[in-house]
């Protein structure tokens, strides 16, 4: 249940995120015990670079402690997406922060609004859907892989979620999101091969007084296809973005700056004895802090696709 709420304190069967290092991050089950590949029931030991760390030992303590390892040391953290996006066994490739914060801005996503999902894929977006949506709304996502879809299932009921999503084995692209969800959500997301085959059952499931769209592809041929479907529906205010997070080196670095303070003083014909400016040298150097690009960008994730069913567009 480590999703659904704020919790103070680890309980059995919690989720919980072993903090090594910003790079280095584990999501483990606090339970005393595993059952190996020979089908023995055994202590859980987690091994870590740092050591092992009886699991037993943490349940009890209070998010945010550090642990004692054998070797070392950890925090144990309460997961959110964000550390779980960092965590998650990949069934599928995944979306990442800076994709998912502009999707969940775009598509206007807040409790208790209704979205429908298509794939599910590892559920990385999907768990910030839910934490948007709670205590009040609904994800129905969908995935067309049968094993995939199971997984996701019985990955939100150990998390607590399972109230506020539904899970779908289905072909969208051929057999639509159901004539359930016709009319029903605010916002419809596609992460699909072809999402422009989609579209048309995008339209049906949002509602009567209009909705958002989003697309993610990796292609900007998959986009533009995408775009036309959308045209001819009546969808607007389309446009194809692609997020990529940039961090700025900010670091001090030292500038010879030419002093001109000796042309303000007055001329004299009398040579001074005691004048040395012009044995002084007019450039000193002088220390800034500076903002600049890093030597290698981000590389390309995927192109989103945003667009707007206006209200009371005919749906024949």
């Amino acid at each position: 249940m480590s999703f659904l709420k704020p919790k103070t304190h680890i309980e059995q069967g919690d989720i919980v995120i072993l903090y090594l290092s910003v790079n280095s991050m584990h999501a483990i089950e606090a339970v005393p015990t595993i059952v190996n590949k020979k089908g023995e029931t055994i202590a859980h030991i987690f091994q870590t670079p740092y050591g092992s760390l009886k699991v037993q030992s943490i349940i009890g303590v209070e998010y945010g402690s550090r642990v004692e390892l054998s070797k070392g040391y950890a925090h144990v953290l309460q997961p959110n997406p964000e550390l779980w996006t960092q965590t998650l066994p990949h069934r599928t490739q995944i979306i990442y922060t800076p994709d998912i914060s502009m999707i969940l801005h775009q598509l206007e996503v807040r409790p208790g609004a209704v979205v429908v999902e298509s794939g599910t894929g590892s559920g990385s977006l999907s768990h910030y859907f839910l934490r948007a949506l709670k205590p009040t709304g609904h994800l129905h996502t969908f995935d067309f892989h049968e094993a995939r879809a199971d997984q996701a299932r019985d990955e939100f009921k150990r998390h607590g979620l399972a109230d506020f999503v539904t899970v779908y084995h289905r072909d969208v692209c051929n057999l639509g999101f159901t004539s359930e969800l016709d009319g029903v959500a605010d916002a419809v997301f596609l992460d699909l091969p072809s999402p422009d085959l989609a579209v048309p059952h995008a339209f049906k499931a949002l509602k009567l007084s209009g909705g958002r769209f989003c697309s993610f592809s990796p292609c900007i041929e998959q986009s533009q296809r995408c775009i036309n479907v959308l045209t001819k529906l009546g969808f607007n205010e389309i446009c194809s973005m692609e997020v990529l997070q940039q961090e700025s080196v900010i670091k001090t670095r030292s500038f010879p700056v030419i002093d001109l303070e000796f042309l303000k003083a007055p001329k004299s014909s009398e040579p001074n004895a005691n004048d040395d400016s012009k044995t002084k040298d007019p450039k000193e150097l002088k220390k800034y802090l500076t903002s600049s690009n890093p030597q290698v960008l981000p590389g390309h994730t995927g192109f989103l696709t945003f667009a707007t069913l206006p209200p009371n567009v005919p749906k024949a």
